[in-house]
């Protein structure tokens, strides 16, 4: 027989074996087979360094205003502030490849990387910047969760998953696939296709309702202080139980781009469930989220009834081409209602009507932030509204342009109702959107569309204007011109350049024609 001290020893380490390996969480991860294709899980990381300004600057488009330098010291401002943000990998973060920083607080954020390799992909040719989404896709869980923000630090994961700020707003398809347009790049269009379903899979698993309709937080929906939700609900991180305007349109938005994507891809069949997700999702806000005595989108409640904050969330419903046409009119009519949103400086978050508005901005109060001025302006061109779009973008380039001629910097978000920049300084981040995209595509009006080999340009200014190296497909580099005009009547007389032949589709005031361009000599 052993002693007893020996028993106690004994019994002491099988109790504390148990201790050692006793389970904390239970898994309870559901795989997704789709993420098994995700081939950015097992890529290598790309060491390279990033180039700096001076070494690739002869590499980025280069416009010209004459009677507009500062615009164009603006615009090549941006490039410099956005190469001064870009980041190599670290053993520590474990990122896949180069990448353009916030330059917020050495964090990643999803819906900046969106919309940040919106404007990066004009200078594609001296940076890859699509490849910043890489690492959103390099973290991307079993499951298809993928974490909103993540450290430069370290690599870690900012947010526990089932959190409700956890992740969004979900808006990668849309990055991914306007590089598509501009690139024709098919390869990448064919790996990040299995990652965005799995990931659009799970947002749909873990944020809808019963109903079927979308729920996030202030910060799940990127506009952390915005005054939607009831008394007593947290305006930063609380579902509040309600159907979140702007969450159930990127869904739709979002489906549709899948949709276009399998399309091209030939992988229709993976994804009848989102087709049959956007119709549910579409008659649903076209029915019970619509105030026809405002016309107008709106946050609906627990209880059934609509909020009544005109927010610019609910513009993500062109995008995702959800108003129906005899109603078109009345809801973009918001936007040129100096009471709601034709403010000195167009668009801002918040209607200038609502009692929460602050004509300082207040963050997402009525702030004018590039990236949901983008969102409107792309939503106009959707349904063709580009006239409108026009005079916005002219609106919000010229208040930025005034701001950064005062302060030689461009901001995290603007006054709506002063020439004044608020809260981040030399934020290239998002607002590089403005100088650069805005510039080329809705005062220039350069729109193109690789995959159909054709470049829209509808000329607005009567100005001389024109740039140098626009980046079409994967070596394409045009040169356009175009001379001042007395009317805007007038067809515009104009010279182009080419080394690769497409269609351009010129459109003016007075009239359009399509010009066949072929390649110089």
């Amino acid at each position: 027989m052993k002693p007893v001290s020996t028993l106690l020893f004994t019994l002491g380490i099988l109790l504390l074996s148990k201790v050692v390996c006793a389970q904390n969480y239970a898994n309870t991860l559901i795989p997704n087979r789709l993420v098994e294709q995700n081939i950015f899980l097992k890529k290598k990381a790309d060491q390279t360094l990033p180039p700096t300004f001076e070494n690739i600057k002869t590499k980025l488009p280069e416009p010209s205003w004459p009677n507009r330098q500062d615009v164009v010291r603006c615009y090549w401002k941006a490039w410099e502030t956005a190469f001064s943000n870009l980041h190599g990998v670290t053993p520590e973060n474990r990122f896949l490849s180069p990448y353009i920083d916030p330059a917020f607080n050495q964090h990643i954020f999803m819906w900046d990387t969106g919309f940040m390799v919106l404007f990066g992909r004009y200078g594609q040719h001296a940076f890859n910047f699509q490849s910043s989404i890489d690492n959103f896709y390099g973290r991307q869980e079993k499951d298809g969760y993928i974490c909103r923000e993540i450290s430069e630090l370290n690599g870690n994961k900012l947010f526990e998953k089932f959190d409700a700020s956890s992740t969004g707003p979900n808006i990668l398809p849309w990055a991914e696939w306007q590089y598509y347009l501009n690139l024709n790049d098919t390869e990448r269009l064919k790996s990040v296709f299995a990652p965005l379903l799995a990931y659009y899979q799970w947002f749909r698993t873990n944020r809808s309702w019963p109903d079927g309709s979308y729920f996030s937080t202030g910060w799940g929906c990127g506009m952390d202080n915005q005054p939607r939700v009831p008394t007593g609900y947290s305006n930063q991180f609380s579902t509040a139980f309600m159907s979140w305007i702007d969450t159930t349109l990127q869904q739709i938005f979002a489906g549709k781009t899948l949709i276009a994507m399998a399309k091209k891809l030939n992988r229709q069949d993976e994804v009848k469930d989102v087709i049959a997700e956007v119709e549910l999702l579409t008659n649903y806000v076209q029915n019970k989220m619509w105030s026809d005595q405002d016309n107008f989108f709106y946050d609906r409640y627990r209880d059934g009834k609509l909020s009544d904050v005109k927010s610019i969330a609910s513009y993500w419903a062109l995008l995702a081409e959800v108003v129906p046409k005899d109603k078109l009119l009345g809801f973009i009519g918001h936007l040129e209602n100096p009471n709601e949103f034709a403010r000195l400086h167009r668009v801002p978050t918040l209607s200038a009507d609502n009692a929460g508005f602050d004509p300082e901005g207040g963050y997402w109060r009525g702030g004018v932030w590039a990236p949901t001025s983008y969102m409107v302006l792309s939503g106009l061109t959707k349904y063709k509204q580009d006239s409108i779009a026009y005079i916005i973008a002219m609106n919000h380039l010229d208040n930025v342009v005034k701001v950064f001629n005062q302060t030689g910097s461009l901001w995290e978000n603007y006054a709506p109702d002063k020439v004044k920049g608020k809260d981040q300084k030399d934020l290239v981040g998002w607002t590089g959107l403005v100088p650069i995209s805005v510039l080329f595509e809705y005062v220039f009006g350069l729109r193109p569309d690789v995959p159909e080999n054709t470049v829209i340009w509808d000329v607005r200014l009567t100005d001389k204007f024109g740039v140098k190296k626009y980046p079409f497909k994967e070596s394409g580099l045009i040169d356009f011109w175009c001379n001042s005009r007395k009317k805007n009547t007038d067809r515009p007389k104009i010279k182009v350049h080419s080394n690769v032949p497409f269609v351009l589709k010129l459109i003016w005031n007075g009239g359009s024609e399509i010009i066949n361009i072929k390649p110089d000599k």
